[in-house]
């Protein structure tokens, strides 16, 4: 039985996953009640045309775990996370992407690395991607990181672990999970990596090309390079403290225990 204020909120975007919602949820449910914390899962489905409303409705019906925000019409990944998000109620905050690459089992090792930081960000290992898209988002991520100065090596990876402030310093754009790392760290929080397990697509269809993975994360890049310097001070970190919570992060790898 989840509580009106549960611990944990794992929040999913899904988009056209028939064949791979229901295993995924079963997979997070099974990892999260082994752990034996209070937890809910937001699955916010972004107006899919196949059967994944209709899965994720039962799901919720049969699970108290579970929950579902439904959109009228398709709105894109970043504001089916942006708006799940803010509809989770726990004090603890993960996602990961609904079409079965990211591991669930990963999730208990960065939940025991979170007391020591704001932010645990996934680093995929042995990813199964095409080669071209490998390379672009090898591309992306050292652009980013290299404008940005936010130490990560993998920010584009959705599975990432947080606590429920760290949304104050997030922003509703297109481009959103690529830049989470870099918005938390300018908002005073302290952000670290953990190396993750990467699978092959269980379900749906990438949308992600050339225009999605570079151009509209190079313009929404120097958005945030500028929101950014223009940003008020966090009342918790001064600007060197931010620098070296950004320096850190790029030297510091946790290990799973």
């Amino acid at each position: 039985m989840t509580s009106s204020s549960p611990e944990l909120s794992v929040v999913v975007p899904f988009y056209n996953e028939e064949s791979c919602a229901g295993a995924l949820l079963d997979e997070i449910l099974a990892v999260l009640r082994l752990r034996g914390q209070d937890f809910e899962i937001v699955a916010v489905d972004d107006a899919s045309t196949d059967e994944t409303s209709t899965i994720l409705s039962t799901y919720a019906q049969r699970h108290t775990e579970v929950r579902v925000l439904q959109f009228g019409h398709n709105r894109g990944q970043a504001a089916a996370l942006f708006d799940g998000l803010w509809m989770a109620r726990g004090s603890v905050l993960a996602t990961m992407d609904g079409d079965g690459q990211n591991d669930p089992a990963d999730l208990p090792a960065m939940l025991d690395a979170l007391p020591d930081w704001d932010m645990v960000v996934g680093i995929r290992q042995n990813r199964h991607d095409s080669r071209v898209r490998r390379w672009m988002s090898r591309l992306a991520n050292a652009v980013r990181s290299r404008v940005l100065r936010d130490g990560m090596t993998d920010s584009g990876c959705a599975l990432k672990v947080f606590r429920s402030e760290v949304c104050s310093s997030l922003i509703p754009m297109r481009t959103l999970y690529s830049f989470i790392p870099a918005l938390a760290i300018a908002g005073g929080f302290r952000v670290t990596q953990m190396p993750v397990h990467h699978r092959s697509r269980q379900g749906g269809t990438s949308s992600y090309g050339l225009r999605q993975f570079l151009w509209r994360p190079l313009l929404d890049l120097i958005g945030v390079r500028w929101f950014i310097s223009r940003r008020l001070p966090p009342a918790t970190a001064t600007r060197s403290q931010r620098q070296s919570a950004a320096e850190t992060a790029a030297t510091q790898v946790l290990k799973p225990r």
